[in-house]
């Protein structure tokens, strides 16, 4: 493999892992910063223009692309589109929904709908036409393999960070960077023990699993979940395999409605987030169980009150292709190659029913990218709490060892620490405006010393590297 030396790379000020919608926000917040900044530079993002903040974002996939596999035509955004990309912290942004609107010639027809909630679809390609303005900050196809300190004498002054170009038999470039922003986004969780197959989904590949399946015509699907994807899975489930039995499986009685009222809602305030960071562990601990009801393992109203009536008419009518199995779980599946055995247990008698099933979908969540994976050596760098979580600064910046000058900032993987609008939409535009504000604090923007500077990764010890705990 061909490795592309260091040098002929410029030194970035600021260098994302991952380009979905936070990393985004925030090559925005950068953009913007960049015009006001320095509008004679040309080029946003120009390394070495005084100012100006020198960023870039690298992304695995081949373009941008956010939750494909649950893109359902009807299916709707949860939250409003005035919590877009940079409303929250410029509501004279360009970058908005509404400029979109505007430049897509449908502002007007969306506004004779009267609703706040844009249809998914809608909103993904909101992301795509943003993503698409910002082609010199975007370097698509670029899987990051490795995080390295980069030292000047003791002191970490920079991180250098290898991705691998072109596939896995691709070349290998490497970037050096004052700060890191780690966006990666979420990963899906499945049962312990239970294995991804052609038969075997997650609902991150729901679409794309449809969209290729080859075999007969399923005669029974099952989907284990009991949150908003759940019931969006049952649903189009029910409708693409119009002659398959359609079963939910869930641990409660029936489908939790989300929680979105105002005063419950004022959990996603941006104040809310400073309340919860100064919060003492106990308190913390409390919000997160009186508020997972407006996100975690609920339902949209309207979804419900469609799936009853459908379960309903069928009743009525004498085919009932949409079952659920309500207070039950999983607790075995067999594949025996041409179909599923699925054993489900109703929880109160412990009666185990078997199920032929030709498809099994899990419904069953995501979960934070663990940040000290991707950052390798650098990991070692990062201070922990007695949980052995992350110590993460108000502003995102992770707490690092004495003798590290360079900064990580982590986006997605800090409920412990903000709340539960760590891994939501609802804080995304303020925590770019906050991570930017952070980046010209420690001194980001201005002119960046030659590519050569500094020892190469390994070169002097992690002086003062510890871990708390």
């Amino acid at each position: 493999m061909n490795r592309v030396r260091r040098e002929q790379e410029p030194v970035h000020d600021v260098l994302g892992i991952g380009f979905g919608p936070s990393n985004l926000a925030l090559a925005i917040a950068i953009e913007e910063h960049n015009r006001s900044a320095a509008p004679e530079a040309g080029s946003i993002g120009a390394v070495g223009t005084a100012g100006a903040v020198g960023a870039m974002f690298l992304e695995k996939q081949p373009g941008f692309g956010w939750h494909r596999g649950m893109l359902i035509d009807d299916a709707t955004m949860q939250v409003t589109f005035l919590k877009d990309l940079v409303t929250m912290r410029d509501p004279t942004s360009d970058f908005s929904f509404l400029c979109y609107l505007k430049e897509r010639g449908r502002l007007v027809d969306f506004l004779n709908q009267k609703t706040l909630f844009p249809l998914r679809i809608e909103f993904h390609d909101y992301f795509e036409w943003a993503a698409a303005r910002l082609p010199h900050l975007a370097g698509y196809g670029q899987e990051v393999v490795g995080v390295e300190p980069a030292f000047d004498g003791d002191e970490v002054r920079w991180f250098d960070v290898t991705s691998r170009v072109g596939g896995s038999d691709g070349r290998l470039v490497t970037r050096r960077a004052r700060n890191l922003s780690l966006a990666t986004g979420l990963t899906p969780r499945i049962p312990p023990g239970a294995e991804i197959g052609d038969r075997v989904w997650h609902t991150r590949d729901l679409l794309t699993g449809v969209a290729g399946w080859t075999g007969a015509r399923p005669r029974r699907v099952v989907v284990l979940g009991a949150g908003q994807s759940a019931a969006e899975a049952v649903a189009h489930l029910h409708g693409v395999f119009p002659e398959a039995e359609v079963c939910g499986v869930f641990a409660k009685y029936g489908y939790t409605p989300a929680d979105d009222s105002p005063f419950a809602n004022r959990v996603f305030d941006p104040e809310a987030v400073d309340v919860y960071f100064d919060a003492p562990p106990e308190v913390k601990r409390s919000l997160m169980d009186y508020h997972r009801s407006t996100n975690y393992s609920a339902v949209d109203i309207e979804l419900i009150d469609t799936l009853y009536r459908t379960s309903y008419r069928e009743r009525v009518q004498g085919r009932e292709r949409l079952r659920f199995l309500n207070v039950s779980r999983i607790r075995q599946v067999t594949d025996g190659g041409d179909g599923l055995r699925i054993t489900v247990e109703h929880l109160p008698t412990g009666e185990r029913t078997t199920l032929d099933a030709d498809l099994l979908v899990y419904a069953t969540g995501y979960e934070p990218a663990d940040p000290g994976a991707l950052l390798g050596r650098a990991e070692k760098l990062c201070l922990r709490d007695e949980d052995d979580e992350l110590r993460v600064g108000r502003d995102h910046r992770v707490a690092m060892a004495p003798n590290v000058t360079a900064g990580v900032y982590v986006q997605g993987s800090t409920e412990h620490t903000h709340g539960i609008t760590s891994t939501l939409l609802s804080h995304t535009a303020i925590r770019a405006g906050e991570i930017l504000a952070s980046l010209l604090a420690h001194g980001a923007a201005g002119p960046a010393p030659s590519a050569g500077t500094g020892q190469s990764a390994g070169s002097a010890p992690a002086a003062g590297a510890r871990r708390a705990g």
